[in-house]
């Protein structure tokens, strides 16, 4: 299916500060410049969540990773190069990032992803797009583009036509936390 339409408008949508909603390689996502302040808190009244709860980003590979976090350890890119599923890793310290994107401890998760559009998408875009589960904070993740709620579908700058049918079920990533000394925590499998 040719999105190149999609990826127009998106493009336009988050340099202008705007909502994407948006196909991930899990699930359906909310999405804004991961450095725009005001696109962030965007993203936080959508889904009525607390600012101190961090979100994910999405990054197009290890070099665009490196920009956005202070250290990486050796044991992460290990990880990532075994991982046969989506892998989102938290980080001791983001940079660079748009205030409310990092935890309050200086934390950030990010993923690098493994999808033709988002890659494309933040490639064109050259900087980390938010992906937050397309939902209301505490509620259940949608699978399907049809399990959005419509106030959510709503409220996004632009929804992505791209895989809106699409009947695979899909599933968020894992989450593991790696210290800069190597030690890690699995947060969700």
């Amino acid at each position: 299916m040719d999105y190149s339409e999609d990826l127009k408008i998106a493009l336009n949508i988050l340099r202008e500060g705007g909502v994407i909603l948006y196909p991930t390689d899990t699930i359906w996502g909310l999405g804004c410049d991961a450095t725009n302040q005001d696109a962030v808190e965007k993203i936080y009244k959508i889904k009525k969540r607390r600012e101190s709860k961090s979100l994910i980003i999405l990054v197009n590979g290890f070099v665009m990773l490196e920009r956005y976090v202070k250290n990486i350890p050796g044991v992460a890119g290990e990880i990532l190069d075994v991982s046969d599923k989506p892998m989102t890793i938290i980080y001791h310290e983001g940079k660079n990032l748009a205030p409310g994107v990092c935890n309050e401890d200086g934390s950030v998760g990010i993923r690098i992803c493994n999808d033709d559009f988002c890659n494309e998408l933040i490639t064109r875009f050259r900087k980390p797009v938010i992906s937050t589960s397309a939902n209301y904070s505490e509620a259940l993740s949608p699978s399907y583009f049809s399990e959005i709620e419509d106030e959510i579908i709503r409220s996004a700058d632009y929804v992505v036509k791209y895989r809106q049918t699409d009947i695979n079920k899909n599933t968020p990533s894992s989450i593991i936390k790696v210290d800069d000394n190597g030690v890690i925590k699995i947060i969700r499998k």
